[in-house]
């Protein structure tokens, strides 16, 4: 392979979390008193894939290609998104060799959800599990994260051409 024809992109994203809200989280819902807030369903993992994939082609971000101030996108699922992020990608050539996330959250712990979330995840991106990695960490209580008061999510993505 050409390492001229290898790209890798990063992504981050933040929300607030809330009572009352839906909790999406790697395209599955997960039972909690909280939710992210968002005008789209606040996926932050979801998000930060798409701001990596974006990035590894130098095709701005999330919200160059889906801005928060177009009422179409209001409680849009992110899954729609990220399949549509994935198409521009194949239109540019690419495909994607695997995907590494990490979400930081204090509470609920994900252990139990990360299978489901590989798993749509991988069938959003065409890939094997095998090529879908998510990990999640606490702030040890510190911060926005610790507090309960947020929660962020981080990947980085390799494509080919």
């Amino acid at each position: 392979m050409d390492i001229n024809s290898l790209r890798i992109g990063q992504g981050v994203d933040f929300h607030r979390l809330a009572e009352g809200e839906e909790f999406w989280l790697g395209g599955i819902e997960v039972p909690f008193e909280k939710g992210a807030v968002g005008h789209s369903d606040a996926d932050v993992l979801l998000h930060a894939i798409c701001d990596a994939l974006f990035g590894a082609l130098s095709l701005g971000d999330i919200g160059t290609h889906f801005p928060d101030t177009d009422p179409a996108y209001k409680g849009i699922d992110s899954k729609k998104l990220l399949k549509q992020t994935y198409e521009i990608i194949q239109q540019e050539g690419y495909s994607i060799l695997n995907v590494d996330a990490t979400v930081c959250l204090q509470l609920p712990k994900l252990k139990p959800h990360i299978p489901a979330m590989k798993s749509c995840i991988a069938a959003l991106l065409k890939l094997d599990i095998t090529q879908v990695s998510v990990k999640a960490t606490t702030t040890e209580q510190m911060g926005y994260v610790g507090s309960g008061e947020g929660i962020e999510a981080h990947a980085i993505v390799l494509l080919a051409k």
